[in-house]
């Protein structure tokens, strides 16, 4: 059922000031996924692209074997069932010959009428699947219809091409439901003997983990998941004029389309049908989201962005005298006109998913309005006196009672009027990463900067010759991914939303010579305004909006409300013309094809050293700076050789445990450096770097040369130090990556945060150049390959196990 915006909630303040300053510690990257690092930072999710049995490959072993197909990955047990507790009473799972006689996959078609809301409050998910038999070719490749209990039967079915963040996935399940008095618990057809809707929604509940995470949601959630569409969603009562419009170009192009109507609290919810079944399910399936959702305590007064929540419990229904339910989805399945008394009549006919309780008043099945419909408008509408949930409305009537309408079209266009347009689609993937990308909206400016950051170019205007602006019209979509599969761990939908601001090339001239390769830095959105965002941040899985804006540069900043919230997503722009859409300071990385960005940095630095009007005074200062650095260096040689001798012995070469001996007693001269010493653990990093001859110790000249590095980088530390607790924060390390010279891909500083950061998110000097070591020796293995200096290598296997070595050692 659809969420809502709490009313009571503030909506954002106009585009143009600048946030005032709120305290928050993170760091950014983030952008598309994949390869190695998605699989590291992802550990915990399952390896996807990994060859599965298909459909066609159990159904055929389960014939040759005679047998009927159990589910290993959804089996008929209480897992299946609820994450929360366990069930108060006994379900029995059983398959579709054990419940009744002569069953069938689908009778005379599968139609919005098949459709009767079980023990669940998963209305939302109902009234989508009423809105998709609407559209045959859609119901066709979602549910394929040739399956059957008679012929070839083995008790496994499947449900084709659900549309997972981008990815089609076919689902397999069995056919083993959960009854209770032989009585199916859950979604059952009209007739007792038909179970197409049972398995959907049993392959759907495979999908996210469990029948209880489908309890309360979006239609369009649903509706997007069965067609790959976006969705818009509108509050009825600041709908635009022409909304009736809106809603028959809708129906007319194919969209899906559900309406809901608020309790009296402002929040729309999934509801289920009264039943002594649902009494028992109800002390058991606790909403948690609704025991905790109480208004927030805290002063949103003066601050730029202002969060809107949703809730989703399950709640039993509020019917009221009209015979409409309120907390309750409807599917919409027409939009028509009707002449009535010489006039015409702007009607919507709903659906309710119970197959049951209908809307009692104007233009309801048994009115007296339709008595002055002749018959053939009658069969054109398809009016008929039967109680099964579907019923027509007016349009007057449905805007007074309903409160919220969503609509999720196949492709942008279906809600334009005039003609068919061809829109461009961009996909890019990310993840906000708690401590470094998870930056928050635009009341946190320390951190806002550094979430993930989307180039999009608008490269032509549109074709409207009515239009004399110069405008590129497009849609920007934010998803969240995989929160409701992770409800179990105990994800909630995140507060989300997004921000568009117009850069120049002299914005991303600044960048560069900054070396973070484009991406936006803390001053810049300081000083500039959005040139448009969504309207507000909520908790919904989803959130969508159409601009116009005239042809340029621009970059997408996706947030959460609140920074450090961790978590996936998928943004995709839709543009009417020609436009480009990718995710800024990401290199896409080939396997065994190594990129690197530090061979085109040391060039720049090379030109910017030979580079000078007076070439001999330049190569006198040099001289002059090395002979001041030498005597620099014999001085503090003579201390260094000193303590080395010391600890080394004759030989003088020092393993790990001396070498933290070393460094920490020169450690503690410098009073500035607040540190605890170096780890043993990093010595021996440091001693992998160094040593040349592989004895596993290094002489005083390797030591030396390593001292060196430590000093560079003890600089950079510092500099970033600035409250001198011996610490920096975590979304300062991209900064500090790249003062030393290195130029990683988004993913890279995802890692470093999530290896070398404390729970506070704080990188302590110990770690900071253990961090600095391991890279310089993985760079220097690579440029070891790089022979001829472009940036790129290709290494075949023994070449791969020697970089690897040089890494892992590391």
């Amino acid at each position: 059922m659809p969420t809502a915006i709490n009313a009571a909630v503030a909506q954002q303040t106009a585009a143009g000031s600048v946030p005032s300053t709120t305290a928050g510690t993170t760091e950014g990257a983030g952008g598309a996924t994949g390869g190695i690092y998605s699989a590291i930072i992802s550990r915990n999710q399952p390896i996807i692209h990994v060859k599965e049995k298909t459909y066609e490959e159990l159904h055929k072993k389960c014939l040759e074997k005679n047998i009927l197909y159990e589910d290993p990955d959804f089996p008929p047990n209480e897992s299946s069932l609820f994450y929360s507790q366990k069930s108060p009473v006994k379900f029995e799972w059983k398959r579709p010959r054990e419940i009744c006689e002569n069953p069938r996959f689908i009778i005379g078609g599968a139609n919005r009428t098949d459709i009767c809301q079980g023990e669940l409050g998963n209305c939302w998910f109902l009234a989508a699947i009423a809105c998709l038999t609407l559209n045959k070719k859609l119901l066709c490749r979602v549910i394929p219809h040739d399956q059957s209990f008679i012929q070839n039967y083995a008790g496994i079915f499947h449900f084709q091409q659900f549309w997972r963040y981008g990815d089609w996935v076919d689902v397999v399940i069995d056919d083993c439901l959960p009854t209770y008095n032989n009585q199916l618990v859950f979604t059952k057809s009209s007739q007792r003997n038909e179970f197409w809707s049972a398995l959907l929604e049993k392959a759907y509940a495979k999908l996210h983990g469990s029948y209880e995470a489908l309890k309360g949601g979006n239609t369009t959630e649903a509706m997007e998941d069965f067609t790959g569409g976006v969705t818009e969603f509108y509050e009825i009562k600041d709908a635009p004029k022409d909304i009736y419009k809106i809603m028959k170009h809708a129906i007319d192009r194919g969209s899906l389309m559900a309406s809901s109507i608020d309790d009296d609290l402002g929040f729309s919810y999934g509801s289920a049908p009264r039943s002594s079944i649902g009494e028992l399910i109800a002390r058991m399936v606790k909403n948690q989201e609704n025991a905790q959702m109480t208004q927030s305590t805290v002063d949103y007064q003066g601050i730029e962005e202002r969060p809107a929540w949703t809730i989703m419990p399950m709640q039993y229904e509020t019917r009221m005298s009209c015979g409409l339910v309120k907390g309750h989805a409807y599917s919409v399945t027409a939009v028509e006109e009707v002449l009535f008394k010489g006039e015409k009549i702007r009607l919507v006919r709903l659906r309710n998913p119970w197959g049951q309780v209908e809307w009692n008043g104007a233009w309801s099945d048994k009115s007296e309005e339709w008595d002055s419909v002749n018959e053939e408008e009658k069969i054109r509408l398809q009016h008929k006196v039967a109680e099964d949930g579907e019923f027509w409305i007016s349009f007057q009537d449905f805007m007074r009672h309903f409160t919220k309408l969503e609509i999720c079209n196949l492709t942008p266009d279906a809600l334009e009027v005039d003609k068919f347009q061809t829109w461009t689609v961009s996909v890019n993937e990310g993840r906000w990463v708690r401590g470094c990308s998870a930056g928050g909206c635009r009341n946190y400016p320390d951190t806002f900067w550094t979430n993930p950051q989307y180039r999009l170019k608008l490269l032509e205007e549109d074709d409207d010759p009515e239009d004399e602006e110069v405008i590129c019209s497009f849609l920007v979509a934010l998803m969240q991914k995989n929160r409701r599969k992770e409800r179990k761990l105990g994800a909630n939908l995140y507060t989300i939303g997004f921000a568009i601001y117009e850069v120049t090339a002299l914005d991303f001239a600044l960048c560069t010579m900054h070396g973070t390769k484009h991406h936006l830095q803390k001053d810049f959105f300081l000083y500039n305004a959005s040139k448009a965002r969504s309207k507000t941040y909520i908790n919904m899985r989803e959130i969508s909006e159409r601009f116009r804006l005239p042809p340029s540069e621009y970059v997408i900043i996706p947030s959460t409300y609140d920074p450090h919230q961790e978590g996936e997503f998928i943004l995709r722009v839709f543009s009417e013309k020609r436009s480009l859409s990718e995710v800024i300071h990401s290199h896409h990385v080939a396997p065994i094809i190594f990129v690197s960005d530090r061979a085109n940095s040391n060039k720049e630095l090379t030109a910017d050293e030979n580079s000078g009007k007076d070439g001999e005074k330049s190569q006198a200062d040099k001289k002059k700076r090395s002979s001041t650095k030498a005597h620099e260096e014999s001085e503090e040689q003579k201390q260094f050789r000193n303590i080395f001798r010391q600890i080394a012995g004759d030989d003088m070469e020092i393993n790990a445990e001396e070498l933290r001996n070393v460094l920490n007693n020169v450690v503690k001269k410098h009073k500035d450096l607040r540190s605890e010493g170096f780890e043993l653990e990093s010595c021996r990093s440091m001693i992998a770097l160094m040593d040349t001859d592989g004895s596993g110790k290094i002489n005083f000249d390797e030591f030396r040369h390593l001292w060196d590095k430590i000093k560079s980088w003890q600089k950079i530390f510092k500099r970033y130090d600035t409250d001198h607790s011996g610490t920096i924060n975590s979304y300062e390390m991209r900064n500090a990556v790249n003062d030393a010279g290195f130029r990683l891909n988004n993913q890279l500083y995802d890692i470093i945060t999530m290896r070398y950061a404390d729970k506070n998110m704080n990188i302590d000097f110990d770690s900071f150049i253990c961090c600095f070591v391991r890279l310089d020796a993985m760079f220097r293995a690579f440029h070891a390959f790089d022979k001829d200096g472009d940036g790129i290598i290709k290494l075949n296997v023994l070449e791969v196990n020697c970089f690897m070595r040089v890494c892992l050692t590391q």
